[in-house]
């Protein structure tokens, strides 16, 4: 995208930026491409394939060259066009929030398994970043929202904390665009938080050492490393959490982890050491763990 503009249809600058990004080794070049072309042009996907033979202006094509020298420096896709879509909405996400992943959905999804005979009043997402599970989770169990024939009408004490204040300003730009009421806590997991909740969730830095050092390029430079590094063994968020939870779990609240792909047995015996019972490892859509859950035993 180098070359002066002389006119390019809509349709070229997408082949001619996917094979720019394919000769730099991008694995996803066609979505991305597709992507950029579509944010630089203000097309959705459906007008991008409609109006392919229509040329982007000259202000069009500038834009779209930036983000893809953007792009090739390795910056995401989220970050250049400022949003994440997860679960049913769009979040605003730039580079002091992890960026929503598809595989994170399984939290609200294991979540409307767990409480599809009762609904939850209360929920504390660990490590809110965006802000993206627990707003979901609030689009789903919301006053306004049906339980069976009914409306849940009570409205739902919903609290979300990170360690990060800028994580936070993001995670409360995100709550007042969906219109959906969450208090956030600058706090170091459990530190800030008081009462008992029905529901615990948290993709809390699973990471290890190690792996750090080898992580592609988009996600070591231009993520945050508190919401990525887990320490030692990756497990060092799950035990401290873990260590926590009776302080912090309704009797029959569930907690339900994002977790690493070969952390699903250190995870599970930490939450039957802290007394949690049913717990379970879910898979993700390539066969790895990656959600596990379990729910507090009723009180003595």
């Amino acid at each position: 995208m180098d070359a002066p503009y002389t006119g390019i249809s809509i349709k070229n600058a997408r082949r001619l930026l996917m094979r720019n990004f394919e000769q730099a080794g991008l694995d996803s070049a066609a979505m991305d491409a597709r992507i950029l072309v579509g944010f630089a042009a203000g097309l959705s996907p459906s007008d991008l394939i409609a109006r392919g033979p229509e040329f982007l202006s000259e202000d069009m094509f500038k834009t779209l060259s930036a983000y893809a020298d953007q792009r090739l420096a390795g910056k995401p896709i989220s970050q250049i066009i400022g949003y994440r879509d997860f679960w049913k909405d769009r979040f605003i996400v730039n580079e002091h929030v992890l960026t929503p992943r598809p595989e994170t959905e399984g939290i609200i999804e294991t979540a409307l398994t767990c409480f599809k005979d009762r609904a939850p009043r209360s929920i504390l997402d660990l490590g809110t970043g965006s802000g993206a599970i627990i707003l979901s989770l609030l689009g789903e169990f919301g006053p306004d929202k049906l339980h069976g024939d009914k409306l849940y009408g009570e409205p739902i004490q919903a609290i979300g904390v990170d360690i990060s204040g800028d994580a936070l300003a993001i995670a409360r730009q995100n709550s007042a665009s969906l219109s959906r009421p969450c208090t956030f806590i600058q706090s170091n997991w459990f530190e800030g938080v008081e009462g008992t909740f029905d529901l615990i969730v948290s993709n809390p830095p699973y990471i290890t050492d190690a792996a750090m050092s080898i992580l592609p390029r988009d996600v070591a430079e231009y993520e945050p490393s508190l919401a990525l590094r887990g320490g030692l063994n990756g497990l060092g968020p799950y035990q401290y959490i873990c260590g926590q939870l009776t302080d912090y779990l309704k009797p029959q609240g569930w907690v339900i982890f994002e977790i690493g792909y070969d952390q699903g047995a250190a995870v599970s015996d930490l939450l039957q050491e802290a007394g949690l019972v049913n717990v379970k490892i879910l898979p993700d859509l390539q066969g790895h763990d990656r959600i596990i859950f379990g729910q507090m035993g009723m009180a003595e």
